[in-house]
């Protein structure tokens, strides 16, 4: 109920295609610090997401650091929490699911480039979505400020900018790092615009202003 207004405005502001690779932190500690879910299924309440596991072992392939490891992916939510969205407007869609712990700068820019390669050769559409709230717990005027300058670098296609924005600044946005790996990307499809599509926080719903977490959707193109 805090993040779903923004989740939906944006999904709901592009097409989605038959491919969705989605990037999402790693709250647990657990695993790999880059893992990839492989191969199976992904079940959700109305029934199995298929993983795409022939991008995903092409992935495993381009990307030293990057690991088939479920263990990752078995107690975080911040990827599964997508997937109603994805599934209200595109009802059978393929998965490409990763979570991220510790990357460098170097590291992000080499996992961007290599999704960048595999959406470029797959002969058909691909979404990348990075999964993430913005800042959490400090009054709605902290949040609003400090979340700012990370969705300033984001529309300036700056993925240096917010990798380093988000440190010097303390702002606790946890999926910053697949945030970052999905401006790499980007960049390296050729994008060059980038839109804000919403911002909120969770004050909006429960009108408690003094300890919120924020949410912003942006689409990059």
């Amino acid at each position: 109920m805090y993040s779903g207004g923004v989740a939906g405005a944006l999904f709901s502001s592009v097409e989605i295609p038959d491919r969705i690779i989605v990037l999402c932190p790693n709250h647990t500690g657990i695993g790999e610090n880059a893992a990839v879910f492989a191969s199976g299924k992904w079940r959700m309440p109305w029934g199995d997401v298929p993983i795409d596991g022939k991008s995903a072992s092409r992935l495993l392939e381009t990307c030293p650091f990057l690991f088939d490891d479920p263990s990752a992916h078995r107690d975080e939510h911040a990827l599964e929490v997508i997937l109603p969205f994805l599934h209200h407007f595109r009802k059978m869609f393929t998965l490409v699911p990763i979570v991220i712990g510790q990357l460098s700068l170097v590291e992000c820019g080499v996992l961007g480039e290599s999704l960048a390669r595999l959406v470029s050769s797959a002969g058909s559409p691909s979404l990348i979505v990075a999964s993430s709230d913005m800042s959490h717990y400090v009054t709605e005027e902290v949040a609003r400020r400090k979340d700012g300058l990370a969705i300033d670098r984001m529309l300036a296609l700056d993925p240096g900018g917010l990798f380093s924005t988000v440190r010097t600044e303390r702002i606790s946005m946890c999926g910053v790092l697949p945030a970052t790996v999905a401006l790499f990307a980007a960049l390296s499809l050729g994008a060059s615009s980038a839109r804000l599509v919403k911002y909120s926080t969770s004050g909006e719903a429960s009108g408690d202003y003094r300890s919120v977490v924020g949410y912003a959707g942006l689409l990059f193109s």
